[in-house]
């Protein structure tokens, strides 16, 4: 088999908020591709990086009150710690905020504009007076110019789906200031995206997208390339474009550049031939995974800029489909929008790799996470069928042969077979066609246990005359279940090595049989699923909904409407923080306890761990909702809500009155 040089890359996670399950269908499928791909002996590297600038990147931090370099700081620590947990095998992971990214950005914009592609325009922006700063399209609110839908962003549309310019917003403000914007001139730089067209066409055309990928790009190119606005100004963080004073490459320009970093970063550490992968000439495969909604960021501009600069264009672009959860989008309320940490502190991490797996093909199909089919699939194929062989043929190895497997296979041929139906299944995973892959992987499975069955080792151990067949038949079976834990290595890192210690042997593709061997104790590999597991998972997904986080919307957040009766039944109250305390084993969670004058003070479990520490929080006076229903949480009841303004967990604001106030006088 030649041997391959393969680079691969995962979207650069946003570096303003937590990885959540929806962002982790990517990373596995590409990490389970490329263990294939490093199981099978080719040279293959998987890069990734976060994306580290932009407007709402400066604008957080503002808020929180520290540098966009401390927060994206923050950020990639956390991230880093949920891809590991989830054994996604990164062989570098860096940031966009890096020499590397501003010297190919560079070099990129450079080599676009020496070659005539760059081209200047004026163009007219809303700009709020107030922030003194031009307004990216989705920090704009307005009504839709089409169907009147009130709070909608500068751009399209949630109610009737219609895109459009944010000038043609009626009655707009800014989503940061509130202030209404008004509109302003200035100059801005464009690739032109049409001078790329019979490049770009002929690219699309050679095999190296899917089908439905292919069938939209036509659409464009028919509808006709248009100019790609690669500037923005100041204030702004990222990087300044070289002789343009005050102009700003656009985060999207620097941000698939993140790829090309993040590898230098790799090559410089490690002795790689960095233009061995990115050369105009180079033989080396490219693969980038990404989500079907960045295709036109990732199939135009980022060969248009790689062919600009001189450098090689992607051998593929493999694009997915997204999460849903029960057949419907991940929602706060259901509490369907897990974060990975959240699931890790309920969950083993394997359970959603082997389910995204199973639910993957290689098409653009959304996946759907289906909680109550994925107890009952991840119980029965992992634990009932896989480990199942294991389970039922170790005992008898240990306890009456001292853990010494048999010289010889009694069916040769059997083993063979499930050598050679390895064939389909490296077709499958080359495809990224996981379902498949794991429906060939349960046959052999299925097939293992039935040979099992057949052969009743519980029976044999009874029968003296019968120890050399009773080692041979569950020599047979470990060894089966052997090849199966090889094929499933891509998918199950963590339990393979699980595997690797019982045997005492390291896991491989389609091994050698395992003979005249003394293999370990075999102790349990997986534990069933169980239904609280999930519903404790889900509870501590609405927490932060439930308590404090997500109490003031912002103009993206805003509610329906209530009438003022429905407000004067809200009994709000002035309260002093008597108390504030941390709550052991809560991610988001401090316990308040509130005097509001009544005799008893009252507990609440606020969202705001993220944003006080305890001690900020002892003797200040908020304002909370005294009759709110108490709520059962897992760590107590909750006996009413603080408020809080602000956009996130990490920069809320609780409500404080002006000097003078008491405890337990009403708002009004």
């Amino acid at each position: 088999m030649t041997k391959r040089k393969i680079l691969v890359t995962s979207a650069l996670p946003y570096a303003n908020g937590s990885i959540h399950i929806g962002h982790l269908v990517e990373y596995i499928q590409t990490d389970i591709w490329v263990r294939f791909q490093k199981m099978r002996g080719h040279e293959c590297y998987y890069v990734c990086a976060d994306d580290a600038h932009g407007t709402p990147i400066m604008l957080r931090a503002q808020k929180q009150g520290i540098s966009p370099e401390d927060m994206i700081a923050h950020f990639k620590t956390e991230h880093q710690s949920d891809f590991a947990d989830f054994s996604i095998g990164f062989d570098n992971y860096y940031s966009t905020h890096s020499p590397e990214t501003q010297h190919f950005s560079n070099l990129i914009y450079q080599g676009l504009k020496e070659k005539g592609h760059i081209e200047r325009r004026v163009v007219r922006h809303f700009y709020d007076p107030v922030k003194e700063m031009f307004l990216p399209d989705r920090f704009i609110r307005g009504e839709c110019p089409k169907c009147g839908a009130e709070d909608q962003y500068g751009d399209s549309c949630e109610v009737c789906s219609k895109t459009y310019n944010p000038t043609d917003l009626k009655n707009p403000v800014s989503a940061i200031s509130g202030a209404k914007p008004i509109e302003k001139d200035s100059e801005h730089l464009f690739v032109n995206l049409s001078n790329f067209e019979n490049l770009l066409q002929e690219w699309v055309g050679s095999g190296t997208l899917q089908p439905g990928v292919v069938h939209k790009l036509n659409e464009w190119f028919e509808s006709g390339l248009q100019s790609w606005d690669i500037s923005r100004d100041a204030p702004y963080f990222g990087f300044e474009i070289p002789d343009e004073p005050g102009k700003y490459f656009y985060v999207w320009l620097d941000a698939p550049v993140g790829y090309m970093a993040s590898f230098k970063n790799l090559c410089d550490r490690e002795g790689i031939d960095f233009d061995e992968f990115w050369g105009a000439d180079s033989q080396a495969e490219l693969y980038h995974f990404i989500g079907k909604d960045i295709i036109y960021f990732h199939t135009l501009f980022w060969p248009a800029m790689l062919a600009g600069g001189g450098f090689r264009k992607p051998t593929a672009v493999f694009v997915h489909g997204f999460l849903t959860v029960d057949g419907h989008k991940m929602s706060k309320t259901r509490g369907t929008f897990i974060n990975a940490r959240t699931y890790l502190n309920h969950l083993n991490p394997e359970y959603l790799r082997y389910y995204f797996a199973a639910k993957s093909s290689h098409g653009l199909e959304d996946a759907d996470l289906n909680l109550d089919d994925f107890l009952h699939r991840v119980n029965a194929d992992l634990v009932g069928k896989t480990v199942n062989i294991a389970s039922r043929c170790a005992g008898f190895i240990t306890k009456h042969f001292d853990g010494q497997l048999a010289a010889e296979l009694p069916e040769m041929a059997l083993y063979q077979q499930f050598i050679e139906d390895g064939k389909l299944i490296a077709e499958a995973y080359e495809s990224r066609d996981y379902n498949k892959v794991v429906r060939e992987i349960m046959a052999l499975a299925a097939q293992a246990n039935q040979y099992i069955d057949e052969h009743k080792p519980w029976l044999m151990v009874k029968q003296k005359d019968k120890a050399a067949e009773l080692q041979a038949v569950c020599t047979q079976g470990l060894n089966l279940f052997r090849v199966i834990m090889g094929y499933l290595a891509p998918i199950l890192p963590v339990m393979t090595e699980q595997v690797e210690a019982f045997l005492a042997t390291p896991i491989t593709w389609q091994p050698e049989p395992l003979l005249a061997h003394t293999i370990n104790r075999f102790k349990p590999l997986m534990k069933r699923v169980e239904e609280k597991q999930i519903a404790a998972m889900i509870d501590a997904s609405k927490e932060s909904l439930a308590t404090l986080s997500n109490s003031t919307p912002s103009l993206e957040q805003a509610s329906e409407t209530i009438s003022y009766d429905d407000f004067s039944k809200v009994d709000l109250r002035i309260a002093r923080i008597v108390k504030a305390e941390q709550v052991e084993g809560a991610k988001k969670l401090l316990q308040l306890t509130l005097d509001i004058g009544e005799e008893k003070p009252r507990t609440v479990f606020a969202g705001i761990k993220d944003a006080y520490t305890p001690e900020q929080l002892t003797g200040r006076l908020t304002v909370m909702v005294a009759n709110l229903a108490p709520r059962k949480m897992r760590f107590g009841v909750s006996e009413g809500m603080v408020l809080a303004a602000g956009p996130g967990q990490n920069d809320l604001f609780i409500l404080s009155p002006d000097e003078g106030a008491q405890a337990g006088m009403r708002v009004k």
